[in-house]
């Protein structure tokens, strides 16, 4: 009887001296009575880790040539606008220079000691000459009496009765209007003619 209480109590003990003696009976246990994970298990195959130095090195390219190609947008951004500029400014050059010629004349007749009517002359040879001085920018009045009322180049400043003249006909100009080519620089200011006669018919 005390013979299988012995064999029984030295058997437990021995298992249990095992299991804390011998780690391979876990592997688990290994990491865990050392403190430390084992590197062989965190360490990608030798193909995996090709894979990721050249992925790194493909990486390290592109944003290299991101880098490179937002230098050079930012350059031709900036270069476009300095040439922009300058082509504002030569151009806005050109156009003063056509009336430096007519402000010149407007200066000589306040200088003037003449008459009204030498005066009234004086001036009309401005006019005249600021509009050659328009048409050499390609700058050209809007059509306005004799014409239909558009409202794409003509603004009304009223509408007036007239039995005479063609409905919705311009009849006169109160502001001239301008274009550049097809550019509408700013409408005729005009008034429109309205005859009764034309609607009822």
């Amino acid at each position: 009887m005390s013979r299988r209480i012995f064999t029984s109590n030295f058997s437990e003990d021995a298992v249990e001296a095992t299991q804390q003696t011998d780690p391979s009976s876990d592997p688990g246990d290994a990491a865990a009575v050392t403190g430390e994970p084992d590197e062989s298990l965190l360490a990608p195959p030798p193909h995996l880790q090709e894979e990721l130095e050249r992925v790194k090195a493909e990486r390290d390219s592109l944003v290299e040539r991101l880098a490179r190609l937002q230098a050079e947008f930012d350059n031709a951004r900036k270069r476009e606008a300095r040439e922009r500029s300058e082509f504002r400014d030569y151009a806005v050059a050109g156009a003063i220079e056509q009336f430096l010629p007519v402000l010149d004349n407007f200066q000589l007749a306040l200088k003037s000691t003449g008459s009204a009517e030498q005066l009234r002359t004086g001036v009309e040879l401005i006019v005249k000459q600021m509009e050659e001085a328009l048409r050499s920018l390609n700058v050209q009045p809007v059509e306005t009496v004799g014409t239909q009322f558009d409202p794409r180049v003509h603004e009304a400043l009223e509408m007036v009765e007239k039995p005479d003249v063609p409905d919705h006909q311009v009849f006169e100009e109160v502001r001239r209007g301008y274009r550049v080519k097809e550019r509408l620089l700013r409408p005729a200011l005009v008034r429109v003619a309205s005859n009764p006669q034309q609607k009822e018919a």
